[in-house]
Formats: structure tokens, C-alpha cells, sequence
């Protein structure tokens, strides 16, 4: 090695040393978000539907769904109506489902 890498060394392995000694005082910890989950996710989730699945009884897209679930878009009109629906009484969709 020339000395001038010999020189930087050190100082270009501090940030990957820092970060090894992070992960390993940290290690086993969860990540916490501050974000709330979305109506379209409590839906879905009270529902205990897979997107694919939930979004057919809604009607739209998969894509759609995960959109709103993820915050990206939000729901309109019927829609918002159907998933305060769902939120409040999930058996409703899951016997719209068996039906």
C-alpha cells in the first residue's frame, strides 16, 4: 500500500467501523415509525383479506389499494364510505366474500 493510502486509512474506515458498533448496541431493535396506519389498512386488516383479494371485493386495483394503504393517494366518494364501513364492521365484507 502507498503511504498516502497508508495516511487516509484510518480515516475512511471510521464510518463503517461506527456503523458495526451501532448495529451490534442496537441489535434485535425494531424500527418505529410515527405513521399511522391508513384507513384502507385497518379495512383490510380487520378483514384479514390479502390485497389482491380485498381490492376485488372493493373494486379496484391492487395498485389502487396499496396506494391508499400507503398513503400516496387517498380514497374518494364511495369508496371512503365502503372502507369507514369496513373499519366499523369487518364480518361485513368477509360475508361479502363467502357470498
Amino acid at each position: 500500500m502507498n503511504e498516502k493510502m497508508e495516511l487516509f486509512q484510518p480515516e475512511l474506515l471510521k464510518p463503517a467501523r461506527e456503523l458495526k458498533a451501532c448495529r451490534r448496541a442496537s441489535s434485535g431493535a425494531l424500527r418505529v415509525t410515527g405513521h399511522k396506519p391508513t384507513a384502507a389498512a385497518l379495512a383490510r386488516a380487520g378483514a384479514g383479506l390479502s390485497q389482491s383479494a380485498f381490492a376485488a371485493l372493493l373494486g379496484v386495483s391492487t395498485r389502487t389499494l396499496q396506494d391508499w394503504e400507503q398513503g400516496r393517494r387517498k380514497p374518494t366518494g364511495a369508496a371512503q364510505t365502503l372502507l369507514r364501513v369496513a373499519v366499523a364492521h369487518p364480518e361485513a365484507l368477509r360475508d361479502l366474500q363467502s357470498a
